[in-house]
């Protein structure tokens, strides 16, 4: 530690900080008591009045540790780094535990790469971990493979926490080699390995939680969150744009098993952030849905801290990082000022200094599609039994229903002899392969008279396009292609509205605002225009619907994937 951390400890030169008259929350003793909390060099030096260079008064208001999200893909914000660091802070977030797959399945370790550095010097601190899944199941096409060798360097980077999220659980529980080459490397440098196990149980379940893996954020009810907790592991409750899982879970938490939990918002677009918060509003929500205020924030703080072994935050005591976040009451959790590492980078819900953006280079050219078929969206279904994939509200989970059909002579699918009826594709853009999985969507989502394509397909990132009719399915894919990814809204053969983002097709370098703002208007012409169904978000659950690790049915490049066997099926449910 620098010397004058030192004298300031010991009172022989003034504190950077003192603020006076606050409620502090500690999480440590779980009591809220008044008084002052003084800062230097970075770091909290204590509770005693020293003399300070800067004097902030509290007026009363609560002082809680800076907010820590222990699940996030910021790329899911469609913002890079530093503009993701600007829209956050103000609400409260000091860190957030971040898995870049998304852009790693686009580019592989050049965007892993980026994203390590994209995050260094901001005054949010971001720890990376290693995306274990790229592609996330062999089955898919993504835009590079990363094998355990390519991971094993960047294991001992010190803004690297560990192993993201293992979603290959087949390949875990079945001795992949390379599967357990990544964890070993994992263990053996002392770093955590994060889980992606929806719907695992007994047997199975022990064996994933004995190789080593340490959180699960894909539980969906009360019991499969103590069944993780009984062995050992953390769970993070999740409250995302899509996946909101937190009010289903809370029921499960209780005073004995509490400090294994935390939260996380896993997926959450920049206008849900501007309207709900970020994890002030989970925060917000858990309070409002019966918990206790101190075990809310110590979920958001301590556990996550504790969790992801970052011993230097998650309280409020001497020697730990000054993140620390004024807030009006423990109820609506508005964020009055934010401190992260000392510095004040935000004070009423705005930041005060704009953040240096690092530039992406090659990243920017993502989109390289095959000359598309004549009919790229025919399907066949000649008994007219067809396998369409239904959503479930608020869920990343789908159900597979079968539904009759009316099919040409030829057993072709067409939608204009299907009212209701929706096409959802999936285009391979990495490498131009020319792969095109096509599938029946329930038309519960909505999407009447048009089109809605995206590059935001989890995890490989392809192009996932639905709609009403086969012409506007094909003219969105082909404005995708001219704006290079992004988001395309197309009705009559016109483009309606759209959202460029050029970083991979996943990200943007304007302000979260501007995203933000561009991001509602496509989500009113989403309700007004398509009357997408208000269970869903229009694009994050198109997004998953590209997902095969989570249950049911998923659609790929390769065609319909069944996630409770692991295998392609075809859409003629009579094959």
């Amino acid at each position: 530690m620098a010397e004058s951390y030192f004298d300031m400890v010991a009172g022989r030169t003034p504190a950077d900080l003192r603020i006076d008259d606050v409620r502090i929350v500690d999480v440590l003793s779980g009591e809220i008591r008044e008084g002052s909390v003084c800062v230097g060099a970075g770091r909290i030096l204590g509770f005693a009045p020293l003399e300070a260079r800067e004097v902030v008064d509290g007026q009363g208001a609560y002082l809680i540790p800076g907010l820590i999200d222990g699940h996030v893909h910021i790329e899911s914000s469609m913002l890079c780094p530093a503009r993701f660091a600007e829209l956050i802070l103000p609400f409260g977030t000091t860190t957030v535990v971040a898995d870049p797959h998304e852009i790693a399945n686009v580019k592989g370790m050049d965007g892993l790469r980026y994203m390590l550095e994209a995050s260094r010097e901001l005054p949010l601190s971001v720890r990376v971990m290693l995306s274990s899944c790229v592609p996330a199941l062999p089955v898919e096409d993504a835009g590079a493979t990363l094998e355990a060798a390519d991971l094993a360097p960047l294991l001992s980077d010190p803004d690297v926490g560990g192993l993201a999220e293992m979603m290959n659980v087949p390949g875990l529980l079945g001795g992949a080699p390379d599967v357990l080459a990544k964890v070993a490397a994992a263990r053996d440098a002392g770093k955590i390995i994060d889980g992606h196990a929806p719907m695992l149980s007994g047997s199975m379940l022990d064996a994933y939680a004995a190789l080593g893996v340490n959180t699960d954020h894909e539980c969906t009810t009360p019991e499969e969150l103590r069944d993780r907790v009984a062995r050992g592991m953390y769970v993070l409750l999740r409250e995302g744009s899509a996946g909101r899982e937190v009010k289903k879970l809370l029921p499960g938490v209780t005073p004995g098993n509490s400090r294994r939990c935390l939260f996380c918002t896993d997926d959450r677009q920049p206008a849900d952030i501007l309207e709900r918060g970020h994890v002030n509003g989970i925060l917000k929500l858990a309070v409002e849905l019966g918990m206790d205020a101190m075990d809310a924030v110590r979920m958001a703080t301590l556990n996550a801290a504790e969790c992801y072994r970052m011993y230097d935050r998650g309280a409020i005591a001497p020697g730990r990082r000054a993140d620390l976040v004024l807030v009006r009451d423990l109820k609506d959790f508005e964020v009055l000022a934010c401190w992260a590492g000392g510095e004040l980078v935000a004070r009423e819900g705005r930041m005060l200094r704009a953040l240096t953006m690092l530039h992406p280079g090659t990243l920017q050219s993502s989109v390289n599609l095959a000359p598309l078929p004549e009919a790229p969206f025919r399907v066949e279904v000649p008994s007219g039994k067809a396998r369409v994939i239904g959503l479930l509200p608020h869920s990343l989970i789908t159900e597979c229903r079968i539904q009759e059909v009316r099919t040409a002579p030829d057993g072709e699918v067409k939608l204009a002899d299907n009212p209701g009826l929706l096409k959802i594709a999936v285009i391979e853009r990495h490498h131009a392969t020319g792969k095109i999985g096509v599938g029946l969507l329930d038309a519960q989502y909505g999407l009447k008279g048009g089109a809605i394509a995206t590059t935001i397909a989890h995890d490989s990132h392809n192009i996932v396009v639905a709609g009403d009719n086969e012409d506007d399915m094909l003219a969105a894919v082909r404005e995708m292609e001219r704006i290079g990814g992004g988001i395309v809204m197309v009705s009559g053969g016109k483009v309606l509205d759209e959202l460029p983002l050029p970083i991979g097709g996943l990200m943007s370098d304007r302000p979260g605002e501007e995203v933000a703002a561009k991001l509602m208007e496509l989500l009113r012409l989403a309700a007004d225009h398509y009357h997408i169904w208000e269970g869903a978000d229009a694009f994050m659950t198109l997004s998953f619907l590209a997902l095969p690790v989570i249950p049911h049915f998923k659609i790929t490049a390769r065609g319909l994937f069944d996630g409770d066997s692991f295998s392609f099926v075809d859409v003629d449910a009579e094959k």
